[in-house]
């Protein structure tokens, strides 16, 4: 029924008795809260499996998808230059998205280069059309950076399985010389309890050096007016983050649901860098 109107969405899924949502995994999140405010009993809906896809989402999310909604949570991938959805999809197994190599020609190259990788490489995918009329496309460069699988897969199929995306290399922040995504931030703050799974990546230049703000809620039973339980919160942020991007960035903890939602793809990033 498209994005938006979120509790026209809630009725009519109780109402229908909807058992498959497809959307991205942010809208997602966004919906399980609206379930949950709506006071409806989890018990009437009869949602079991979840078709997320449209932007980066780690493991975590996924955790928290399911556990929220209480579904089971796939990864669907697709691109409007080359079919919209049907792309690529997860199988039971969850264990990497099987691309529909009868349709689509998948490499992955150097994203600076454009030179071919070896497999099991990280780098930027591309795509090349089979069967795709009106506007065959030859090797183009979706920007999504991930790695490919041609080990068979548990389900049985044999398709080549596509590595959860990174990112994507436009999205690629360079703060004070290292690479950063926002999907690292992501994956750090899922694997904390205390953390809801919505932030915000705030980045500046101050007397010509960048600053780094991530801001993260905290889950209404941890949120504190206690000062030592939040500043020991903070630190372990900090810490965490530390050692996966190599910077240490500023970690605002602010209270829950003050994090703009969106309906369609997750806004996540502010640069208000100038170069000039």
């Amino acid at each position: 029924m498209s994005s938006g109107n979120t509790e026209k969405q809630i009725l009519l899924m109780h109402d229908l008795g909807a058992v498959g949502l497809a959307c991205t995994p942010s809208y997602a999140l966004f919906l399980a809260d609206a379930l949950l405010d709506s006071g409806i009993p989890r018990g009437e809906f009869q949602l079991k499996v979840g078709a997320f896809g449209a932007e980066p989402w780690t493991e975590g999310m996924r955790r928290e998808l399911e556990e929220k909604l209480d579904i089971k949570a796939y990864d669907i991938y697709g691109l409007t230059e080359v079919i919209g959805p049907g792309v690529g999809h997860e199988c039971e197994c969850q264990n990497g998205t099987h691309l529909c190599e009868d349709h689509f020609y998948p490499e992955i190259v150097d994203p600076a280069t454009g030179e071919p990788l070896p497999p099991g490489k990280t780098g930027e995918l591309v795509f090349s059309t089979i069967t795709k009329e009106g506007m065959p496309l030859l090797r183009f460069r979706t920007r999504d950076l991930t790695s490919l699988n041609y080990e068979p897969c548990a389900c049985g199929r044999t398709s080549v399985r596509m590595n959860r995306i990174l990112g994507r290399s436009d999205d690629m922040l360079i703060i004070r010389g290292v690479n950063v995504f926002p999907s690292q931030v992501e994956s750090v703050i899922c694997e904390i309890p205390q953390l809801e799974p919505h932030y915000l990546l705030l980045v500046d230049r101050v007397n010509n050096l960048d600053t780094f703000e991530v801001q993260v809620e905290v889950k209404e039973e941890f949120y504190s007016d206690e000062i030592n339980k939040m500043v020991d919160l903070r630190k372990q942020i900090m810490h965490r983050l530390q050692s996966v991007l190599t910077i240490s960035p500023e970690v605002r903890l602010v209270e829950p649901r003050t994090i703009e939602r969106s309906q369609g793809k997750a806004k996540r990033v502010i640069d208000k860098r100038s170069f000039k």
